[in-house]
């Protein structure tokens, strides 16, 4: 397999920063649509894309694309596929998930079931058998219709690439950790500067941010579906991606990464995560109520997911936490602030305006990316 299309799923709002990692990484991009970018590659990418990319979803090989307006058009085109390519004879293959946004077609259980049918009868033709045993690997697949056309992808990931492996614990409305990461690339935050999390409950940001600040590639510690895809990607590509990936952490840099949060539990969770992500040497956790949180140094960034109305708190106690958090930003006059919440009272509680506001979607809650830019540090 020479040159493939490689589809990149990602929170809605953040397809530029997932744009940016993949030019970053050295592909080029063939697409860019709500929710995913699509980019070019090879056998390679595939590996070097599961671990490097922060804040994608997961990568999938555009196996086909066509309109389908009818059912009957979808089996036909899907049954057109060259799946021979890509499962063998006992490969386990199903749609494990299909969405559909302005389309004809827009039962999701018809659409995965039509899709298999049409699998299957091709298979069947290729390898000359009418019941596949499906004892092997697994191929799932996803496949997103959108007016009416439909783009299916192989997943090579499995597990969500925001699962890193070193959230063991977490707290009750946990944030992400690839959107954590995306936040953090927003911003002009390095490893030199200061960054702070007062509401850091299992303590994400603050770990997403020291992996960033060592180098270290979210995925060098898990496994990927695709890894046992003999037929589809040789097992170097994956031994030379987690050797370039150990080669280029920096477990010496120097930075401070603050996480302090008002419950002790939490405090305790934050400390395991990091230990199990190997990155407890470069951030400090301490309990703390956020109206008490100061530092003396100058030009810090926080970066926070504080709690709102369908995290945790009810509406009568979110104007006060946030009239608090707006004065604490103000204490720390050189700071700059990124807030992430779905509170649209947020900025008037805080009486701050902010310099941006990103419209993000965290699953299915509409957020705000509050931007509160500080002042640069002199040269």
């Amino acid at each position: 397999m020479d040159t493939i299309k490689l589809i990149a799923p990602c929170h809605f709002g953040l397809e530029a920063v997932l744009k940016k990692e993949i030019y970053d990484l050295g592909y080029d991009i063939a697409e860019v649509d709500d929710g995913r970018v699509t980019f070019i590659g090879d056998e390679q990418a595939i590996a070097r894309a599961n671990v490097f990319l922060r804040s994608a979803q997961r990568i999938l090989i555009e196996a086909g694309s066509f309109k389908a307006e009818s059912f009957e058009e979808l089996f036909d085109r899907t049954a057109e596929i060259e799946w021979e390519r890509y499962i063998p004879k006992d490969g386990r293959f199903w749609v494990a998930k299909a969405s559909s946004v302005k389309s004809k077609l827009f039962s999701p259980s018809d659409i995965q079931s039509i899709m298999k049918k049409a699998m299957v009868r091709r298979l069947s033709g290729i390898y000359g058998i009418e019941h596949f045993p499906e004892t092997g690997d697994p191929y799932p697949l996803r496949v997103f219709i959108k007016k009416d056309r439909v783009t299916v992808g192989l997943d090579t990931t499995g597990e969500s690439l925001h699962k890193r492996g070193y959230r063991k614990l977490s707290s009750k409305a946990p944030i992400a950790e690839n959107l954590a990461a995306a936040l953090i690339m927003l911003t002009p935050w390095k490893a030199g500067r200061i960054l702070a999390d007062p509401f850091c409950g299992s303590g994400t940001i603050p770990i997403e941010a020291a992996m960033m600040a060592a180098n270290i590639a979210p995925g060098m510690n898990r496994e990927f579906t695709s890894m046992d895809w003999a037929n589809i990607i040789e097992k170097k590509h994956w031994y030379e991606a987690f050797d370039e990936a150990r080669d280029l952490v920096d477990m010496s840099v120097k930075t401070e990464i603050l996480g302090s949060d008002i419950d002790p539990d939490m405090i305790k969770i934050a400390k395991q995560n990091a230990k199990m992500a190997g990155v407890e040497g470069l951030i400090s956790f301490r309990c703390c109520d956020m109206a008490e949180f100061t530092h003396p140094g100058s030009y810090g960034f926080i970066i926070t997911n504080p709690p709102y109305g369908e995290r945790l708190m009810a509406e009568d106690e979110l104007a006060p936490l946030y009239a608090t958090l707006g004065r604490t930003i103000d204490r720390l006059d050189s700071w700059s602030a990124y807030i992430i919440t779905s509170y649209e009272n947020a900025e008037k509680h805080m009486k701050k305006k902010a310099a941006k506001n990103r419209k993000i979607y965290n699953g299915m809650i509409k957020t705000y990316y509050y931007m509160f830019p500080g002042r640069k540090p002199g040269r």
